[in-house]
């Protein structure tokens, strides 16, 4: 981690990937819907509220662990699921679940994973979640589900505010889509970065690791791979196929792309054991509440029958206490642990992860907490009258 050193923040570490990656792979980290209101208000809604420290309370020691569906980890930051990772670099999911492990906490593995479902179960035991979709194949679905549980995934997360992709338009230009162009614009940009690029042809071709040897009377190539996944999201989907996929796994069971205390509340309803309060990083529909602006009314609605857990925005520790503060078991974050994943491999999630982690349990002592469970609504406030701290991420 010596050559990172100087990555002191999430920000430092998307600066230095940044400069690593070609401007269209960036973009793909980077990127949100449309106009990306959505996408920077993720972020931006944390700094309307503010922490609200207790003085002469014994901080010696601090415990920053909790239990999100029965399962302890050492910090409250689950990594989220993110496709296709060896994209922004060669090591991809590979660096990614060792480096959560040894944090102790959770990884998500993407159904779009470029590391297969089983590569990752034997590569580490540490604690693993499987994200999925209802797709049109049931077959298919029962298919991952199986596999999932055979390499010791721990619990289930289903994605459902995917109906279809929404229109990244940074993907669009670039010519990043479900069919790649490899315009000149696109070839010029990645000439620019060699290592990226020698990297990437030293390394076995990327796939969806997951549909290989699925796609019937087809082959697997990364083209044909997005065009048979994009053909399987299925605008038919409700609760019923929810519950179902339920009832499949038979498990600990979290449901993400939440945002309003009437779908929460239905969750709950039919079984699931957690709630993800997301709009898919302001990727799919523009326009729609950051996470924690309706976090509070979930919590609500919840009313403790399931875990809460916001994904979305996180860039600092304090956005983690905040979200605790207003009653989320835990945080997700994807950008953060890719920028540190681009920017150094395995050893730059370590310290994207170190990052996040010594500035929770930095802001925790300074707060007066000794213990994340005693974070509640005493320990932060909406500023509203001043529309919150200006954001400099």
């Amino acid at each position: 981690m010596a050559g990172l050193a100087d990555c002191h923040s999430i920000s430092d570490l998307k600066d230095r990937a940044k400069r690593r990656l070609p401007r269209a792979v960036f973009d793909f980290i980077e990127g949100g819907a449309e106009d990306e209101v959505s996408m920077r208000a993720n972020e931006s809604g944390f700094g309307h509220y503010e922490l609200i420290p207790r003085t002469l309370v014994d901080v010696s020691r601090v415990n920053l662990a909790t239990e999100v569906m029965g399962q302890r980890i050492e910090l409250p930051l689950i990594l989220s699921p993110t496709g296709l990772s060896r994209t922004f670099h060669f090591q991809g999911e590979r660096a990614v679940a060792p480096a959560a492990a040894r944090m102790g906490t959770i990884y998500s593995l993407s159904t779009a994973s470029s590391v297969s479902i089983e590569d990752i179960g034997a590569l580490t035991d540490g604690p693993k979640w499987f994200q999925i979709y209802v797709w049109r194949d049931r077959d298919l679905v029962k298919d991952l589900i199986e596999r999932a549980r055979g390499a010791g995934y721990h619990a289930l997360c289903l994605t459902v505010d995917v109906q279809m992709m929404g229109k990244r338009e940074r993907d669009l230009r670039n010519g990043l889509s479900v069919q790649p162009k490899l315009t000149p614009r696109l070839l010029l940009d990645a000439a620019r970065r060699p290592g990226w690029w020698f990297n990437l042809l030293r390394s076995p071709p990327l796939q969806m690791a997951n549909v290989v040897g699925k796609i019937p009377g087809a082959d697997d190539g990364l083209s044909t791979a997005a065009q048979f996944v994009d053909s399987q999201f299925d605008r038919s989907v409700t609760w019923d196929d929810a519950e179902w996929m339920i009832r499949q796994w038979n498990g600990p069971f979290a449901i993400k792309g939440i945002l309003t205390a009437e779908d929460a509340r239905r969750c709950v309803d039919i079984g699931a054991t957690g709630v993800i309060v997301s709009n898919h990083g302001g990727r799919q529909l523009d326009h729609v509440p950051a996470p924690i602006e309706v976090l509070p009314e979930i919590v609500d609605a919840v009313d403790g029958r399931a875990d809460v857990i916001l994904d979305g925005g996180v860039r600092r520790g304090s956005d983690i206490l905040k979200a605790l503060a207003l009653g989320a078991k835990a945080c997700m974050a994807g950008r953060p642990y890719l920028y540190g994943l681009a920017a150094g491999g395995e050893a730059g999630v370590d310290r994207a992860l170190a990052v996040l982690r010594d500035e929770v349990e930095r802001n925790l002592i300074l707060m007066g907490v000794p213990d994340v469970a005693e974070l509640g609504p005493r320990h932060v406030r909406r500023i509203e009258e001043r529309g919150g701290f200006p954001s400099n991420r």
